[in-house]
């Protein structure tokens, strides 16, 4: 008698229960619109993955690294989609530029298969040169143009935030490379940033260039971009922002040096891009 007693009570509370439907709320996303906002992806940036085909698809499909799209070498004509544009690949590592740090959360990495700087010259003692980096394949580059002006148009990317793994990381990684044809990819598909000669020219001026101190030079460089400390000489983390410069925008002169046509560009790009977002 007790047990159906207990039965009948639970019964009535059951009932009870699903009687009160929960209210559902609606979500409106029309009427407030909010200014304060931007896109996920701000940056592109570009690698190489210093390995063979085989190697490098092994380890972007490792829980170790990633990127979202990958480019071949050899006669495969395809652009592989590893990670959805809209998720976070991890490719970038600690990086800055533009006074935004860890860049994975708002870029877009593209890796290309290059092996980078051969065996032999992987232990020089001071920063590689031009010629020891591999050239690119003619179909990766037209891969690598295609994917890059459909990404910045899609995505409304500025030229300046379309960057090498170096420029965002100069004491750690030197991809894609003096190699990497940036002025082409300019040049021919509308993509990244590039000085204007006749500006180029203008600064290359000896008596202008000698009067001008370290820390203003340092200024120009933090202008730019690249993440730079503020001591008042060229020490080896200074250096490196100067190389991965030069990698990019002087890579037959990429020493580690500030020189005159080093400074003359990075003056031209300034004019160019400096007020641009």
């Amino acid at each position: 008698m007790k047990k159906n007693f207990y039965m009948i009570i639970m019964l009535l509370l059951f009932i009870g229960c699903s009687s009160t439907r929960e209210k559902i709320y609606e979500i409106d996303d029309k009427k407030y619109i909010a200014k304060g906002k931007n896109e996920r992806i701000q940056f592109i940036i570009i690698h190489y993955t210093a390995g063979a085909n085989e190697v490098s698809v092994k380890e972007l499909m490792s829980e170790r690294a990633s990127s979202h799209y990958l480019i071949l070498s050899g006669e495969d004509e395809k652009i592989y989609n590893l990670v959805p544009d809209n998720e976070r690949a991890w490719h970038a590592g600690i990086s800055s530029f533009r006074g935004r740090s860890n860049l994975n959360d708002t870029s877009i990495g593209i890796e290309i298969v290059n092996e980078g700087i051969p065996p032999k010259y992987r232990d020089y003692p001071t920063y590689n040169l031009y010629d020891h980096y591999i050239e690119y394949e003619k179909m990766q580059i037209e891969k690598v143009g295609q994917l890059v002006r459909n990404l910045s148009v899609k995505y409304k990317i500025p030229a300046r935030n379309i960057l090498a793994h170096s420029d965002i990381a100069p004491s750690r990684k030197k991809d894609p490379g003096a190699k990497f044809p940036w002025k082409l990819l300019h040049d021919k598909y509308g993509v990244g940033a590039w000085y204007d000669e006749e500006d180029k020219e203008l600064y290359m001026n000896y008596e202008e260039y000698s009067k001008r101190t370290i820390i203003e030079i340092k200024k120009e460089l933090k202008d730019y971009g690249y993440e730079i400390n503020e001591t008042n000489e060229w020490d080896k983390a200074s250096k490196d922002v100067i190389y991965a410069f030069q990698l990019h925008f002087n890579p037959k002169n990429s020493s580690g040096e500030m020189d005159l046509e080093t400074y003359a560009i990075l003056k031209a790009l300034n004019k160019k891009y400096l007020h641009k977002k």
